[in-house]
């Protein structure tokens, strides 16, 4: 990220996530947020939109937070893996995350990121789409990667920054946002840019 960019909000922010991946995405863009999660219901509802999904819960995680957080800015996301309109959220367990891993092996399916953005201003939201491309995974494929550990808290039961890197053939879009966050949507939200005499 260059050196000129710069924060014009002048609020603390707040991140409402306890995920270290979106800690470490937002360092990127210089800010070194409060973290401070929400509890909310994450249970998809019967028949819901994967791009709804998404929205709704990030809605409902920032909204939560800035409650507690009247004089800040406060920055929520929630990420999820669309294959086929399916939602495939984190596995509860083992089972689960193989029975995902399977069904994205030699296909391409979506992840989408809702990022919300809310202060004394207002309320700001988008939602970022990326297609990623899975190789074909043998049985020996999927049970050496379960046994990393990487499947345990993530959408779609893999991550992409880590040693799941090695399932994935190609990703469309961006790849911050398969990660977590959106950077660019983040800092277009955040009121992140560069001054006028240097921006391009």
């Amino acid at each position: 990220m260059p050196t000129w960019w710069h924060l014009v909000v002048a609020e603390r922010i707040v991140l409402a996530s306890r995920s270290p991946r979106r800690v470490q995405l937002l360092a990127e863009l210089g800010v070194e947020p409060l973290v401070d999660s929400a509890d909310v219901d994450e249970t998809p509802h019967v028949n819901e939109d994967p791009v709804a999904y998404v929205r709704r819960v990030a809605i409902d995680k920032a909204r939560r937070v800035a409650q507690r957080h009247a004089d800040a800015t406060v920055i929520a996301a929630d990420t999820t893996v669309d294959i086929d309109g399916r939602i495939l959220g984190q596995p509860a367990d083992l089972n689960e995350a193989r029975s995902m891993l399977r069904s994205l092996s030699a296909r391409t399916h979506r992840v989408h990121t809702a990022v919300v953005v809310i202060n004394s201003e207002g309320e700001a939201s988008d939602v970022v789409t990326s297609l990623v491309t899975f190789q074909p995974l043998d049985d020996e494929t999927l049970e050496w990667y379960l046994a990393t550990g990487e499947s345990v808290g993530k959408a779609g039961a893999y991550a992409v920054q880590g040693q799941g890197s090695v399932l994935v053939e190609r990703v469309q879009g961006s790849m911050s946002n398969v990660v977590g966050l959106p950077l660019a949507c983040a800092a277009r939200l955040l009121g992140l840019q560069a001054p006028p005499d240097t921006a391009r």
